[in-house]
């Protein structure tokens, strides 16, 4: 159990490395052409294609069969990027707590609350594929 979550932890490691290059390329590509808000829309599906290329390349090495361990994996996933966007935006960043509120609520047109369930699901997501890819490779 205990390796398991040393994997786990260091997949998402590799998620916020890359979520972070993604977040700094969408700062300097995109927010000048359409705006910081809508970029940030646009980021939580660029993002979440980000995080299910990942679960799908680590999954292999991860070897979580289970659906409750993939999604077990998952949720720890989402609770370690909620922790770390908590402390990134407030302690790094100095924002608010209304501009981070922002990206996880809905009704403001916030999306990171759908990109969190696709982490949560993404293992499981990722292993589907697999399953898919194999059988078609097969027939």
């Amino acid at each position: 159990m205990i390796s398991l979550l040393n994997r786990a932890f260091c997949v998402w490691l590799l998620m916020m490395l890359a979520e972070t290059v993604h977040g700094v390329l969408r700062s300097i590509l995109l927010v000048p052409m359409i705006g910081d808000f809508p970029a940030r829309q646009i980021g939580v599906a660029i993002g979440s294609v980000i995080i299910i290329a990942m679960a799908f390349v680590f999954s292999n090495w991860l070897k979580v069969e289970s659906i409750v361990g993939q999604i077990s994996i998952g949720l720890f996933w989402v609770i370690m990027t909620v922790l770390f966007e908590f402390v990134l935006g407030r302690i790094v960043l100095h924002l608010p707590w209304e501009r981070i509120i922002d990206d996880y609520d809905p009704s403001r047109g916030g999306f990171m609350i759908f990109g969190l369930l696709v982490m949560a699901g993404s293992l499981t997501f990722a292993e589907k594929l697999h399953l898919l890819i194999d059988r078609k490779t097969t027939e």
